[in-house]
């Protein structure tokens, strides 16, 4: 498969054909940053290494390029900075047992700006032949612009495939904002409980992030036991950890949804929310 960058890659753990691992991929995670699917994807990943028959394959944009970094870290350059995230991915792939891991390499600048294709071709080309049911991504409430031109980038890919070809669901997962201010009954709330460890490997996979000064291994946990417990204030916690994703499976059916329109109705039930339960309080 031709891919837009020379030097991407697909990484097949198991060493089947890159054919076959694609063909054989039921969850799909398409994320900005090598370590953003462990995030979003984790409870594909899980259903994946759970269920006989079902293959996650992670699907990374950047080339790690402009990562912060401190500590061992300071003085490495972008390029060596590059090598340790595309190996920091090869290793979480085999971690979490993917069938593919695809690094596409390109600058964050590509991604963000909205006219260029090359993130787009890439994505085309990967569609048309994988056939995912479900697929995991960054959500429209996002704020790191990288990410929104991922999810962007995908929803066009996606609405272009035959809808018999298009996947069954797609989810927008929290990262770089929590999802938390969705209405509970718009919230998809993924159960990523029962597999502490495996979450702690593959994020404790990226040490260049952890060690070079971003702890996103306890935080995500963190978000996620907080998730749980404040869900529900009146009732005890049925599961361990919850991860918050906004559906957006309705705009891939629906091609004519407006995205801005699809993402402002979110944000306007929750300032309804948040005004009527002020006015029920309110004595007039």
């Amino acid at each position: 498969m031709k891919l837009h960058n020379s030097n991407a890659e697909i990484f097949v753990p198991d060493g089947v054909t890159t054919e076959n691992a694609l063909s054989r991929s039921t969850h799909m995670g398409f994320g900005a940053h090598q370590d953003d699917i462990e995030i979003l994807g984790f409870h594909g990943i899980l259903e994946c290494m759970n269920t006989p028959g079902n293959w996650f394959t992670a699907v990374t944009c950047t080339d790690g390029a402009g990562s912060p970094r401190t500590g061992r870290y300071t003085a490495y350059s972008n390029e060596q900075m590059q090598e340790v995230r595309w190996q920091e991915q090869r290793n979480a792939a085999m971690i979490g047992r993917f069938s593919a891991a695809v690094q596409l390499k390109h600058p964050s600048s590509e991604i963000r700006a909205p006219k260029n294709t090359s993130v787009l071709d890439d994505f085309r080309n990967i569609l048309s032949q994988a056939n995912p049911t479900v697929i995991y991504t960054h959500n429209l409430a996002d704020k790191h612009d990288t990410h929104l031109g991922v999810v962007l980038k995908l929803i066009t890919a996606l609405r272009e495939l035959p809808h018999e070809k298009r996947p069954k669901k797609v989810y927008g997962v929290e990262i770089w904002r929590g999802l938390d201010w969705m209405p509970d009954d718009a919230k998809i709330i993924l159960d990523v409980s029962g597999a502490d460890h495996t979450a702690a490997a593959l994020l404790g996979a990226y040490d260049s992030q952890i060690a070079g000064g971003k702890r996103y291994d306890l935080a995500t946990m963190g978000r996620w036991r907080a998730n749980t417990t404040y869900f529900d204030g009146y009732s005890v916690d049925k599961v361990q950890l919850t991860s918050f994703a906004m559906d957006l499976s309705p705009l891939i059916m629906k091609s004519t949804l407006d995205i801005v329109d699809y993402a402002a109705e979110y944000i306007n039930k929750f300032r309804n929310d948040v005004i009527d339960r002020l006015h029920k309080q309110i004595v007039q």
